[in-house]
């Protein structure tokens, strides 16, 4: 018993010694030891950051060649001054990679200068430079290029100024430096860009066909058919108005024709100047904001393009302008406003002592008024128009019909190829919208337009090839302050960017700010701005960039529904449009608001005090029924009507009857 023991013993220290002898490293060379391949840290942190403020910083283990290494799954400490809210204070970053790389959105420097930024993990460490700014500079520059407006009246010395100062923060506070780097990095950038380029040609394009349309007679043509109707004071007021919707392809055009036009009319039929003025210039702004063609499209849609690219959002800017119509109260309510006065005969305030002492007395003007009568058509604020031509109607509607038809047919063609391309054979009208190149239809559309407008001068021998030729170069010329303009409202958008705007603006009111109430906010922002300085176009260039970003943060940061944030986005983006209308049409120094006074032959302070009870209400009635429940979900058409109701109600108890004692 004892041997056989003995054996089993010694068979089982044999086993177990062959075991220990195949698991030593000396036996197993198929299986080395593997050395981590991570020999470093890709560090991918902004050019410049805003101190106190989150920024995004993405981390990637790399090898010793710099390639990144997939799959890792290590761990490392983000160090220097690099740290995160923590319930007891800062704290340093621990990284855990998946995949390779780590992210995160909402680190934090709290001091300003230049900060280190260290990683290391392991055997592996890397780091890098990151420059910070204290937070508040990066509202300076729209700050100062707001208030060199108001104090200057300067739009575009204005803007300069505020790119200027800013790109001196981004440029490590060179001066002298960054006075060029306005041209040569925001400038010629924002130039560069494909679809700024096809914004600024279609532009220049309509305005050439403003040009020639004006001075072959057409424009004049097409006011004069709707003048004929007017017999009464009612009809004479709704000739006014209904012009406006038919000369809706430009606000100084519109201005300045239809004044000329109408004044001899609307004298005969004893309507005061400062109503004629009114629904001039009610006319004006409001209309061209609103149509799908006119001069303020392009720049509309490029701003709204740029703001949807600074939130990474795939939307088409085109289909984004169609969709914020319904929500421009203001404008809606100016014209529905004036649209009833002319129905109802009734008025209110100093435009009703106006209207009865011109219906009673005939007197137009009041005692010591100094009516701005300068001749409106040699003016430098618009295309030259020509009385000795022959005034046909149809040379003016042709090009805009040429325009409308062949815009819609861009947008139909080039939605329909981009479905087809995706393998969406059954869609809608508002698929193939969205899908559209919207610059594309517009540049065929303003082109087509150019060509039907010198075709049919020349045809009917109106104009020669020189002449039709140099009302389509002035027509451009006319567009060139705005195309000025908004280069530098998108080199102010880029700079923001730059410096982060939006996200300080957020910071400061995370958590104080409903979202739901940010396109009310916008819309008193953006009117108080228009009125003081007097232009919409420049109101616009400075919110537009601030608000989206502003908006779709909030939106987030509420954890709203997706649906929520496309109306609060609509709400914001109609509300820059709607509240920069508000200063345009009732601004003393606003450009067509004085050309209206000039067109008119009006008093200009008249005008101003006259129109101006109007504009509030159509403000206050769009922001209490239209900015702010539309904001939190009721359908713009239901707040519309209820605006309509009640601006009738309004007009209706506080008006009275002009012929009435």
């Amino acid at each position: 018993m004892k041997t056989k023991g003995y054996r089993r013993a010694s068979a089982q220290g044999l086993m177990i010694a062959f075991l220990v002898l195949l698991s030593s490293p000396h036996w197993a060379t198929s299986a080395p030891a593997q050395e981590s391949p991570v020999a470093g840290f890709d560090i991918t942190v902004p050019t410049l950051a805003l101190a106190g403020v989150r920024f995004p910083i993405e981390i990637a283990a790399v090898d010793a060649d710099g390639a990144r290494v997939p799959g890792y799954q290590g761990t490392a400490e983000v160090g220097g001054a690099l740290l995160r809210d923590a319930p007891d204070g800062p704290e340093r970053l621990a990284v855990t990679f998946e995949d390779g790389s780590w992210s995160v959105a909402d680190a934090l420097v709290t001091e300003s200068g230049l900060v280190e930024v260290t990683v290391t993990g392991g055997d592996a460490s890397s780091s890098t430079t990151l420059r910070v700014i204290p937070g508040i500079l990066s509202i300076l520059p729209p700050v100062l290029a707001i208030a060199m407006a108001l104090i200057f009246r300067q739009v575009v010395v204005s803007l300069y100024v505020g790119i200027w100062l800013g790109a001196i923060f981004v440029f490590d506070y060179d001066v002298v430096g960054a006075f060029f780097r306005v041209v040569d990095h925001y400038a010629v950038g924002s130039m560069t860009d494909r679809s700024h380029v096809q914004i600024i040609v279609f532009s220049l394009l309509f305005g050439g066909v403003m040009g020639v349309i004006a001075r072959n007679g057409g424009a004049r043509g097409i006011a004069d058919v709707i003048t004929r109707l007017a017999k009464t004071p009612r009809g004479g007021q709704l000739a006014a108005w209904s012009s406006a919707m038919v000369l809706f392809f430009d606000d100084y055009s519109n201005v300045l024709i239809r004044g000329s036009l109408l004044r001899p009319i609307t004298d005969k039929l004893r309507i005061s100047r400062e109503k004629l003025s009114f629904y001039v210039d009610t006319g004006a702004a409001t209309v061209a904001s609103l149509f799908l063609i006119s001069t303020w499209i392009g720049y509309e849609i490029g701003l709204i393009e740029q703001g949807l690219e600074m939130i990474g959002s795939p939307l088409d800017a085109y289909s984004v302008f169609i969709q914020t119509i319904p929500y421009r109260f203001y404008p809606i309510f100016a014209l529905l406003l004036a649209l009833l006065i002319g129905l109802t005969g009734r008025d209110f305030g100093p435009m009703l002592h106006a209207e009865r002492r011109a219906r009673r007395t005939g007197q137009l003007v009041r005692d010591g008024a100094q009516p701005l009568s300068e001749a409106t058509e040699g003016s430098e604020e618009a295309p030259a128009f020509s009385n000795d031509r022959p005034a046909r109607w149809y040379n003016g509607l042709v090009p805009i019909l040429t325009i409308l038809a062949v815009g819609f047919y861009g947008l139909y063609h080039t939605g329909t190829e981009a479905l087809l391309a995706d393998g969406i054979s059954e869609y809608g009208f508002g698929q193939i919208v969205s899908s559209a190149d919207s610059y594309v239809a517009l540049l065929w559309a303003s082109l087509s337009g150019c060509v039907a407008a010198v075709v049919l001068s020349l045809s009917q021998r109106i104009l020669t090839i020189t002449q039709a030729i140099d009302a389509l170069l002035q027509g451009m010329k006319f567009l060139l302050i705005g195309i000025v303009i908004l280069v530098l409202a998108w080199s102010i958008g880029s700079l923001s960017e730059e410096l982060h705007t939006a996200d300080y603006l957020i910071q400061m009111m995370r958590g104080h700010l409903s979202p739901f109430l940010l396109p009310a906010l916008t819309f008193l922002v953006a009117a108080m701005m228009s009125f003081a300085t007097g232009t919409s176009w420049a109101t616009m260039a400075i919110l537009m960039p601030l608000v989206i970003p502003l908006g779709n943060a909030l939106s987030l940061e509420a954890q709203l529904g997706a649906a929520d944030i496309h109306t609060v986005l609509l709400g914001t983006i109609s509300s820059v449009l709607a509240g920069s209308v508000f200063g345009d049409h009732c601004s003393p120094i606003s450009d067509t608001t004085i050309l209206s006074s000039m067109a008119s032959a009006c008093d200009h302070i008249d005008h101003v005090r006259t129109q101006l009870p109007y504009a509030l209400v159509a403000a206050c009635v769009g922001v209490l029924l239209g900015d702010l429940p539309s904001a939190y979900g009721l359908p713009p058409w239901v707040s519309l009507l209820a605006g309509l109701v009640v601006l009738a109600a309004i007009l209706f108890v506080v008006g009275k009857r002009v012929e009435t004692e």
